[in-house]
């Protein structure tokens, strides 16, 4: 597992953690029933606060993407793809809808939104 984070950036550290974490998990490089580090652990090796991880890992268990067994530890919880992929989706979705709207504000057209959408595209 290879966490970096930007404390610098405008997306809370925990964010970052949980977004890291949840690709860690949806490209399979953290296996069903995984153990993560423990809240200590990982806050030491990143050296944030502990508070900061244990608010990712309620997060991730939120969303379902891990367990918590009390004393024991947390865990990947069983894979589910398709809920994977939806907030892999969603994430895209905000996204776009995000980039949507900086156009629209500076007065682009869809017309104009598409042309740069598909400029980008042709990249891939």
């Amino acid at each position: 597992m290879h966490i970096i984070l930007n404390k610098s950036s405008m997306i809370p550290i925990y964010e970052q953690l949980v977004d890291q974490l949840k690709n860690e998990i949806i490209n399979g490089s953290l296996a069903e029933n995984d153990p993560l580090p423990s809240v200590r652990t990982l806050s030491g090796q990143l050296r944030i606060s502990s508070l900061t991880v244990k608010k990712a890992y309620d997060r991730l268990e939120e969303e379902g993407f891990v367990v918590t067994v009390h004393g024991k530890g947390t865990y990947v919880a069983a894979a589910d793809r398709s809920l994977a992929l939806e907030a892999r989706r969603k994430a895209v979705e905000d996204d776009f809808a995000a980039a949507v709207q900086k156009a629209a504000a500076v007065g682009f057209t869809k017309e104009d939104i598409l042309e740069i959408l598909n400029i980008i595209l042709e990249d891939y």
